[in-house]
């Protein structure tokens, strides 16, 4: 016979039984890949290679959903309201989980609180680059033709994006006046370059490096600690007159505040796995990614480390978007 302190010890496991149940059937169905920026930059095309690779390990489609807007706040901002289920997950990055609730005025999500981090994906590498209308071949060009010409026009894809960033930063160390001209997206940016509307931009690699390699886009620099391996030639801009700078955008990739721990776990395993594929990393070294998967706990930390340091940054440069 159940005596009382049977029923509620039972009711008390009921939530831990059902959350097993899920974790075990799971994943049931598709699962959304919400991607916060316009389709055909760099982390589109890492979503869309790791996405086909771990839909042949989980067994659903990972279906794609590009979301831009306010800098990859959009498209977060819909994961961190979604189920907890494991059936919602977001390309974060260095932008929408660490530098942009320290400089847009108004933000729907804290980074710290309503995620679950679940893998790291890779880092990036931004470049200064010029379009042909700007008549530089080297960062000590740009900068005196800067100086020479106030106000100079550049893109990048999005406010708040680290190319934002690393732009600000170059322009203070440099000395410079930069105009900001945002775009939803590289694509946008590129053309303008490409047609000659705008003169130069601070880009992700992967989404102008055929441009770079046809010839038709200038690589001036590249703004991390070191050289790209997939532009050997092209210096850093610590190497090009400015000791110490150095910006490296990270992305990964999180589900909603609470996802249980069997379907982290799971969805880690096919991350992880997909990322350490020898042809999907070929494919985005190539591009200028560097894949490389992470554990839960490793992405929360370095989440958490990079939010106070550019927390830190984003005062100091006083950069702030409406």
């Amino acid at each position: 016979m159940l005596t009382r302190r049977h029923c509620l010890a039972a009711l008390a496991g009921a939530p831990l039984v059902a959350s097993g149940v899920r974790a075990q059937s799971y994943p049931a169905r598709p699962i959304r890949f919400v991607v916060p920026y316009a389709a055909g930059g760099t982390t589109d095309l890492v979503a869309r290679l790791v996405g086909e690779r771990m839909k042949e390990m989980m067994g659903q489609p990972l279906i794609v959903e590009n979301r831009p807007g306010a800098g990859g706040n959009v498209g977060m901002a819909e994961v961190a309201k979604s189920e907890p289920d494991g059936y919602t997950i977001g390309f974060g990055a260095i932008s929408t989980n660490a530098l942009n609730p320290h400089i847009y005025k108004t933000m729907s999500f804290d980074p710290r609180r309503d995620f679950t981090a679940v893998s790291l994906l890779g880092t990036s590498t931004i470049v200064l680059e010029a379009g042909p209308s700007l008549p530089v071949r080297s960062v000590a060009e740009f900068v005196a033709h800067a100086k020479a010409n106030p106000a100079l026009r550049y893109g990048t894809a999005g406010n708040g994006t680290s190319m934002h960033l690393a732009a600000i930063l170059f322009a203070k160390t440099a000395g410079i006046d930069l105009v900001h001209v945002p775009y939803r997206g590289s694509a946008a940016g590129i053309n303008d370059m490409l047609g000659g509307h705008l003169p130069a931009m601070f880009d992700n690699l992967p989404a102008s490096i055929a441009q770079i390699r046809d010839g038709k886009l200038k690589a001036l620099a590249a703004a991390g600690a070191a050289r790209s391996p997939a532009l050997p030639d092209v210096p850093t801009l610590a190497e090009s007159g400015f000791p110490g700078y150095a910006v490296e955008p990270w992305f990964g990739v999180y589900g909603p505040a609470k996802m249980p721990a069997p379907i982290v776990a799971a969805l880690n395993a096919a991350l992880v796995e997909a990322l350490a594929r020898p042809d999907i990393k070929q494919k985005l070294a190539a591009a200028g990614f560097d894949a490389k998967g992470s554990t839960a706990a490793e992405l929360e930390s370095l989440t958490q480390r990079e939010y106070e340091k550019f927390g830190a940054v984003a005062r100091e440069a006083k950069i702030a978007v409406e």
